[in-house]
């Protein structure tokens, strides 16, 4: 089974989104995929009670704030979406579960502070140490003909970690989690664009 870590201590930083459209991916291939929600605004889990039924399922389990649950048996493929303030035990908790965690970083000072931090202790865990867990970061509802996108990317190059690209801020992520979809259950003219940025997620989490 593979398991992904969505997180950031930050909140607005794009969990819910990338954890829903990797979901999402992971649907449309036909995998066995859930979705789990520990963060206590559930976001994810709502998002999953909108979704219609004729699209590939994503299933959920339940998940209690300091009591993980593992997935039942059969499933393939693990997406975990996680609170603001990840850390400690919790952190430690999550990171058994995963084989991979992924980091998104929005281009903006409070959002890179925080991270750093999250980063710091996230690279420190025992799991990461010992090489039981990949880590990638990638950046969030960036444009990158703005001064802020090249902060983000020099704040990333001070950590040894792969970039795996930047995401635009656009509508079309937040129309398609509107109507319970991912931007893999769009014509593909429509998202075009953004399945073009996904390819270095995609080719990343296959590679695992």
């Amino acid at each position: 089974m593979k398991a992904f870590l969505v997180a950031n201590p930050k909140g607005g930083s794009g969990k819910s989104t990338l954890a829903t459209n990797l979901a999402g991916y992971f649907a449309s291939r036909r995998h066995e995929v859930m979705l789990g929600d520990i963060d206590r605004q559930q976001s994810s889990r709502e998002w999953l009670n909108m979704r219609p039924f004729e699209l590939p399922s994503i299933e959920t389990w339940d998940i209690g704030h300091d009591n993980i649950a593992r997935p039942p048996k059969g499933t393939s493929h693990v997406v975990l979406d996680t609170p603001a303030g990840l850390h400690g035990k919790l952190l430690e908790k999550v990171l058994k579960l995963s084989t991979r965690v992924i980091v998104p970083v929005q281009p903006s000072m409070f959002d890179m502070l925080a991270t750093r931090h999250f980063l710091t202790e996230l690279l420190s865990e025992k799991a990461i140490r010992k090489g039981k867990a990949d880590v990638a970061v990638i950046g969030m509802r960036v444009d990158a003909r703005t001064r802020a996108a090249g902060e983000l990317e020099r704040f990333f190059a001070t950590f040894e970690l792969p970039v795996l690209t930047y995401l635009r801020n656009t509508q079309t992520y937040v129309q398609a989690a509107a109507a319970g979809l991912t931007i893999f259950d769009l014509p593909p003219a429509r998202a075009e664009r953004d399945l073009e940025q996904w390819q270095a997620i995609i080719d990343w989490v296959e590679a695992g």
